[in-house]
């Protein structure tokens, strides 16, 4: 380029000739000419494509194989290796594999597919669900991220949940309208079995507790079309800028409700950010999206999944692959769980009967630990207590060491709940007693206490008397012959 620009300064304004400039630079007079015509180089063009002797003929071969491609199985579809061998055996293709490889290349990548930006108005927002790491009281688990996001104000808002399910989706979004002042007027989604039990074309069969969801907050939905995730690509996104820029490190909790205070500090603090190509800032922009919005609802919405489950015989009923205790009058009854974040309602008819901390862990009894007890008996009236609590807690200290029970340790639970359970004809006193006895000898286990319960219980049978049954006295019954016995017990 140097050269380029000293040529045409001496020949157009110094007025050197065109003959000394080519003796002294080793031009030919047409390259000179192309020099003084243009200010830079035009670079190289070709009038006419370069010919593919070998491989020119096969090309609309590649084309077609990459068409039919689309439809066929993901797995089953043809690599560029895959498609030079049958160049070679089907087509009589005699060059390389190189060619066919960068033809493949640039067929697949002229053929992607080509979107329009979309236009997002106020009050409209978009949903969905993203996992990340966390640590929670020590222990490294997956937490279900609920992004909910407003597009025209690129506001957003994250929160955690232990599992991505029909409470926290509901959660996810009573939090985010809660953040937003508002409800946006339209929520895009994906296909979601939460919210959709049956796509059939462009219409959606939904749930009944997405309906309930939407007719408590009165917003409309819009649900992308099937493997169409860039319809709501804003949320998209911000699922994997929350995850790289709020969650790394791998963040430390003692609760998710410390994590999900954090994410919450970090999307307001996300609100004095400037959006790229936009004068205003973020927070600006939001007041424009809640003036669209519908006001929140002056009732609380619930956010929960019902459950049609059946009491055992060990009064326990299970809720998300949990088991929860209820108190024995209910037992081999049909209840309605009420699943909720934190606690888990069971209900009869119209009565809560018990009343447990929410666990997300999945095969354990929460009966097993002592918040359980008192919910046992929180439902039934102080007369019908069985004892004190102070006698009913020394009985559960006693019964910890019965057959090894631990609270992780579902046989010994069934074993405690089996114990506990003799007082349905025992008094807690009698059980008590009867549990010291067993530890005492070492007999532990529910039906070893059982046998010595029952057997302080049985009473001698005594003397029969013949007094008012003057038809028996007619009887005459033979007095037996023991002498056989007798000369047996002589012997030794």
């Amino acid at each position: 380029m140097n050269q380029w620009t000293e040529i045409r300064r001496k020949v157009l304004v110094e007025g050197a000739s065109k003959r000394s400039i080519c003796q002294n630079y080793g031009l030919g007079w047409e390259t000179l000419e192309k020099i003084l015509a243009n200010p830079d180089p035009p670079g190289y063009s070709t009038s006419v494509e370069r010919a593919k002797p070998k491989l020119g003929e096969f090309l609309p071969v590649i084309d077609e194989i990459l068409e039919a491609d689309k439809t066929a199985p993901p797995k089953q579809r043809h690599t560029a290796r895959r498609i030079f061998e049958r160049l070679r055996d089907e087509y009589g293709y005699t060059g390389g594999i190189t060619q066919v490889r960068d033809a493949v290349a640039q067929a697949k990548r002229y053929s992607k597919e080509v979107f329009v930006p979309l236009s997002h108005p106020p009050g409209h927002a978009q949903y969905d669900f993203g996992e990340a790491t966390v640590r929670i009281a020590g222990d490294e688990t997956k937490a279900a991220l609920a992004v909910i996001t407003l597009p025209y104000s690129d506001t957003y808002y994250v929160s955690a949940y232990p599992r991505e399910c029909t409470e926290t989706f509901h959660a996810g979004h009573t939090s985010g309208f809660e953040f937003f002042g508002g409800v946006p007027i339209r929520i895009s989604y994906d296909n979601t079995s939460i919210a959709v039990k049956k796509v059939v074309g462009r219409e959606r069969e939904l749930t009944p507790e997405f309906l309930r969801l939407e007719s408590h907050h009165l917003f409309d939905h819009h649900f992308c079309r099937v493997g169409r995730g860039n319809e709501k690509g804003h949320v998209e996104n911000h699922v994997g800028y929350s995850r790289r820029n709020l969650l790394v490190p791998v963040p430390s909790f003692t609760s998710f409700v410390e994590l999900n205070e954090y994410l919450a500090a970090c999307c307001l603090a996300d609100l004095d950010r400037r959006v790229r190509g936009k004068p205003e800032s973020k927070a600006e922009r939001l007041e424009v999206d809640r003036a669209a919005m519908l006001p929140l609802p002056t009732e609380a919405f619930e956010s929960r999944r019902v459950v049609q489950a059946s009491v055992n015989s060990l009064s326990l009923v299970r809720f998300d692959r949990n088991d929860y205790s209820v108190p024995t009058d209910f037992a081999y009854h049909d209840v309605t769980c009420l699943g909720g974040i934190d606690t888990v309602h069971i209900v009869s008819g119209t009565d809560v009967v018990a009343t447990h901390p929410r666990d997300w862990n999945k095969e354990r009894s929460p009966s097993t630990r002592a918040t359980t007890w008192p919910s046992w008996s929180a439902s039934r009236e102080p007369s019908t207590l069985p004892g004190h609590w102070k006698t009913c807690f020394c009985l559960g200290a006693s019964l910890f060491f019965v057959a090894d029970w631990r609270p992780t340790s579902s046989a010994g639970t069934r074993e405690f709940i089996k114990v506990l359970r003799l007082m349905e004809r025992a008094s807690l006193v009698e059980l008590t007693a009867a549990v010291e006895e067993s530890l005492a000898i070492g007999a532990t286990g529910a039906d070893a206490i059982a046998c010595i319960l029952y057997a302080r219980t049985e009473r001698p049978v005594g003397l029969f008397s013949l007094d008012g049954r003057p038809h028996l006295k007619q009887v005459s019954v033979e007095s037996p012959d023991l002498t056989a016995y007798s000369a047996l017990t002589a012997n030794g």
